[in-house]
């Protein structure tokens, strides 16, 4: 299921690009020039529990409203007092990647949809006795959208974004669900910033109206 979802959104994709796009323009873009990278870092420090993780980002703009990405995926935490019970402590480490598609209504709202596969490794210290090694891989699929400072389609500025996703695959064993398995929000922030783009080549100078939409 996650494979075809994945398959639709970028043909989808493919199809917005080509049907945005005049012959004029598309001889002269180069592709390198809809290539941008970003991502987000964490760090946290709160009640016996440290985090520390990034999600780097690759990326290809198929149209002013239209992109594609990878994103990998690295965190480990630990928590001390795990479980109520003292000095027992955790460590869990997380890494993975995966696609995601994002649509651009307007210049600074986005729509997401992202396939990810994690792989868990999770060490269980008592205060007494041996420890415990658990190893998970996930699936998940994430849905939601986001808020950025001033996407300007391909080319234009860097710009940071906020956004929320839930997983609704359904797998308990995702690591964003909670102990019950149900759903929690995944809130992301970070920077997203374009590659080989030049100042006569940045399209967001004509790319929205005054209200913010793309012009079509």
């Amino acid at each position: 299921m996650r494979a075809r979802l994945f398959n639709t959104l970028l043909a989808l994709c493919y199809l917005l690009q080509v049907a945005a796009q005049n012959p004029k323009e598309a001889e002269k873009q180069d592709w390198k020039q809809n290539l941008f990278t970003g991502g987000t870092v964490s760090l946290g420090f709160f009640n016996n529990t440290f985090l520390i993780g990034a999600n780097p980002v690759l990326g290809y703009s198929f149209t002013n409203w239209a992109e594609l990405a990878l994103q990998v995926n690295f965190s480990y935490n630990s928590v001390r007092d795990y479980n109520g019970i003292f000095n027992n402590k955790l460590r869990q480490t997380t890494y993975g990647a995966g696609p995601f598609i994002r649509i651009y209504p307007m210049r600074f709202v986005f729509a997401q949809a992202q396939l990810e596969h994690n792989f868990i490794r999770s060490k269980n210290i008592p205060i007494n006795g041996p420890a415990e090694v658990r190893k998970n891989d996930v699936g998940s699929v994430l849905i939601g959208g986001g808020y950025t400072s001033n996407r300007s389609g391909r080319g234009g500025e860097p710009f940071y974004y906020l956004s929320i996703l839930f997983d609704v695959s359904g797998n308990i064993l995702s690591p964003y669900t909670d102990n019950f398995g149900r759903a929690t929000p995944v809130f992301r922030a970070g920077l997203q910033f374009p590659l080989f783009q030049g100042a006569a080549n940045r399209s967001y100078k004509k790319g929205t109206n005054s209200r913010g939409f793309w012009r079509m």
